[in-house]
């Protein structure tokens, strides 16, 4: 690869370190036109993989044949279930505060259960438990009580399914549309922030579970992970404003008067995407073909054609488009799972497989095998005025 020298001005500080290269992602990319790949490969081409498919891709660099999938998904199964003692800690915790902070927590005690203090077997063993260990704090968080056993012969989110109590649910309706958000959320390329986050903290050398600990919390804040429930929220409000009826101009003329109030926008924009990002595409044609009635739905699909054309005429934003948040929420609570406060905490169970993986990589295999050194940018002092 050829030498790449960057000119550091005023201009580039305080910017979140946005566009400076500082290391290698061997599990996924994003590209401002294609939108995400997961080892080279298009995700928004794996609407029907099974999440074992997709983490295999990911763990091992390389698609498998069914002989290694039906292997590593033994492996995966033999890996798990929970310790009792772990399950009876998560419920002791507290209920008040948001679930991701209950999630959080669970990964901590996690490690110290059941941690072995090795990069490799930590990543596969919390990626093996972590629907268990999502379910148990949703269900705890929820007040719905113990969930069923853990079956993992099941498959990997139809195991999750079962084991969470959502009132009236359809479990085969909702695992389906779990299986897709959960593939669709792995990986997002290594410089979002929840991914460099658990690999700045690996990089002092604290253990998986820590590192995953602090990239979860990242990954809670409104501008991450928590951004798909303010999206819907915001879906949500703007029914509320103009009722399942509304037209595309009633739509458009509430965009316009949001943003002349200063008001957010949800949903819409991505720091590297200049396309509606593709995880969206796929969703929202998963939403209008299984829930077109759906009031949700309806302003959702009105926001996706009027939203870009309001925003699209700001200069200073260069992606307009929807995003995958605008209308993931939508689409959960389409299929009967209509709790917001709990979309984060199922970006995590799925993110922690991704970011896990790149932890492995530099760890164990960067810099032939000596692992990435600490993070340790350069900051220049500023007198207060």
């Amino acid at each position: 690869m050829s030498e790449i020298l960057f000119e550091i001005t005023k201009d580039n500080l305080e910017t979140g370190m946005r566009g400076y290269p500082v290391g290698y992602c061997t599990t996924s990319s994003v590209d401002p036109m294609k939108g995400l790949t997961y080892v080279g490969k298009p995700v928004a081409e794996m609407a029907d993989w099974s999440p074992e498919r997709a983490i295999y891709l990911l763990y091992h660099g390389k698609e498998g044949n069914s002989a290694e999938i039906e292997a590593f998904t033994g492996e995966l199964h033999k890996r798990a279930r929970c310790s009792p003692s772990l399950l009876e800690h998560i419920r002791k915790m507290p209920r008040q505060g948001h679930a991701m902070r209950q999630f959080t927590a669970a990964i901590l005690l996690t490690g110290m259960l059941e941690g072995k203090g090795d990069y490799r077997e930590d990543c596969l063993n919390l990626i093996a438990k972590i629907p268990e260990i999502g379910a148990a704090v949703i269900n705890h968080h929820a007040g719905w009580g113990v969930g069923a056993a853990s079956k993992p012969e099941l498959g990997y989110m139809e195991n999750f399914t079962q084991m969470l109590n959502v009132p009236n649910a359809n479990k085969k309706e909702l695992g389906d549309v779990f299986r897709l958000f959960n593939v669709l959320h792995y990986d997002h390329g290594g410089g979002n922030l929840s991914a460099f986050v658990g690999k700045a903290i690996a990089s002092g050398l604290e253990d998986l579970y820590g590192s995953l600990a602090g990239a979860m919390c990242a990954l809670a804040g409104p501008r991450h992970g928590r951004a798909n429930q303010e999206s819907l929220d915001f879906v949500q409000s703007t029914l509320n404003t103009l009722s399942e009826n509304a037209t595309p101009e009633q739509v458009e003329s509430h965009i316009r008067k949001l943003l002349s109030n200063n008001e957010l926008v949800y949903g819409f924009g991505h720091a590297v995407l200049r396309v509606e990002d593709p995880r969206a595409t796929l969703l929202y044609s998963v939403a209008e073909s299984r829930y077109p009635s759906h009031p949700l739905v309806k302003i959702a699909r009105l926001l996706r054609s009027e939203g870009p054309k309001v925003l699209g005429e700001n200069p200073k934003i260069s992606d307009p488009y929807p995003n995958v948040d605008a209308i993931s929420g939508t689409l959960l609570t389409a299929a009967g799972f209509p709790y917001p406060e709990y979309y984060t905490v199922l970006f995590g169970i799925a993110r922690i497989v991704g970011i896990g993986i790149q932890i492995v990589y530099e760890r164990c295999e960067a810099r032939d095998g000596k692992g990435t050194p600490i993070v340790r940018p350069k900051y220049l002092f500023k007198a207060r005025s």
